[in-house]
């Protein structure tokens, strides 16, 4: 299961080149399909007690390329992460007249008009328990990094409890 997660979480797809060179390797997999994905990592969630975090985003978008750094780099973030959470990451990119899933978009509340990266948060039965704009884990004073401790205290509060001990 752990390399499930793994693989949600980094969602790197096997193309020969970025679709976005200049911003680095995709993080995105833009033929992915959202539904396959989310029912994957529900299956996951609910043998391991653990919630889905949705991260809507694009390859093109800095922000999201800087929140996937801080999910992938930052020792607590990412071990909060690993603990409690399955990460499927949702391509959202508009690209030649079509948007890539929509119907995932739609089926969430239309997220994206946050803005992106946002995040949508599942218990382990699929019911979406909250939508956070992540501007409001930017740095204080105009940084445009995000704060690992406001994503850690993110995390820490929507965790599943504990399943209790037989």
């Amino acid at each position: 299961m752990t390399v499930i997660s793994l693989v949600l979480l980094t969602a790197t797809t096997l193309r020969a080149a970025p679709e976005y060179p200049d911003r680095g390797p995709d993080i995105y997999d833009p033929q992915a399909d959202g539904f396959v994905l989310i029912n994957a990592a529900l299956q996951q969630a609910r043998a391991e007690n653990k919630r889905v975090l949705l991260d809507f985003g694009a390859n093109w978008c800095p922000w999201c390329h800087l929140l996937h750094q801080l999910f992938t780099s930052d020792d607590s973030v990412r071990r909060k992460l690993a603990a409690s959470y399955v990460v499927v990451m949702i391509d959202v990119n508009k690209r030649k007249g079509t948007a890539r899933n929509a119907a995932v978009n739609e089926k969430y509340g239309n997220p994206i008009k946050a803005g992106l990266p946002v995040l949508v948060l599942l218990d382990a039965d699929g019911r979406q328990l909250v939508t956070q704009e992540t501007g409001a884990f930017e740095k204080s004073g105009g940084a445009e990094t995000d704060d690992p401790a406001k994503v850690l205290a993110f995390l820490e509060q929507w965790a599943p409890p504990a399943r209790p001990q037989p």
